[in-house]
Order: structure tokens, then sequence, then C-alpha cells
């Protein structure tokens, strides 16, 4: 492997610790490991429900780690889900992330809602969020609501 290629993969390293530190510190959470797998979890839910080009415009703006985590396991015939309501939405969540010390719910799913808010670009986001069902727009952060859906 050359040394550039090495230098890709510490950057996106360094970007991916980033992205779970600033989660892990919204949460006010000791485990970066518990942060990166709620994260994990809420980000393959919104991309199993918004459209595969949207999802893969989504994923451009991830560090290469968290984008193969947002796609690994994804079959893309069983997507979008058509599901509209935030119940589904949270109770999928916790499924998929099963037992976590501390994990508050809505409050936690809004942290990785609000962490995505600060590294993805503004157009992007509001690209995903008229996406999503109105239900799910809900977990977004209200700073971060640009316009009434």
């Amino acid at each position: 492997m050359s040394a550039q290629n090495l230098e890709v993969l510490d950057h996106t390293l360094q970007l991916t610790h980033e992205w779970i530190n600033e989660l892990r510190d919204r949460l006010d959470w000791s485990s970066s490991r518990d942060a990166l797998r709620l994260m994990r979890t809420v980000l393959t839910e919104i991309r199993d429900r918004i459209p595969h080009e949207e999802a893969a415009q989504l994923s451009a703006q991830m560090p290469l780690l968290i984008r193969g985590m947002f796609f690994e396991g994804w079959q893309p015939a069983k997507t979008p889900i058509e599901d509209r309501d935030a119940d589904t939405f949270r109770r999928a969540v916790e499924a998929r992330l099963g037992h976590v010390a501390g994990y508050r719910g809505e409050a936690d799913i809004a942290a990785v809602f609000a962490t995505l808010a600060n590294r993805v670009s503004e157009g992007e986001l509001r690209q995903v969020r008229h996406a999503l069902p109105r239900a799910i727009r809900a977990f977004w952060p209200a700073e971060m609501v640009w316009a009434q859906d």
C-alpha cells in the first residue's frame, strides 16, 4: 500500500473519530462504542426510509468508515420502507440498537440528527429531510429546521 493510501485511511479514521466524539459529547456518554452503535443504527434507519439516490448523495459527505457502515447490510430491493410513523422509526432504532446504558430514546435519536446536521451540508440536509416522512422529520432539532414542511 502506498503512503498516500495510508494517509487516506488516517484521514478517514480521524474524521470518523470527530463524528463519534461529537455525538458522544452531545449524548453526554462515556462510551464511544455506544455512541457509534447509536449513530450507525439511526443512520441505517434513515437510509432505509429515503430514496436510493438520496442515500448515495448523503453518504458522499460521510467519512469512508461511516459510509461503509451506512451501506453495510443494505438491501436496496427492500427500501425505501414506506412506514410513515415516528414510533415505528423509534422502535426500529431501539430493536437494532439493543441495550445501551443511558439510552434516552427520542432525545438520543435527535442527537444523531443534530450531529448529522453539523457535519453535512445544509443543501443535502434539506433534501434528506424532505425525503423523510413528516413524522420522522420531527426528530430534527428545532434549530435545524429551515422551512415549514
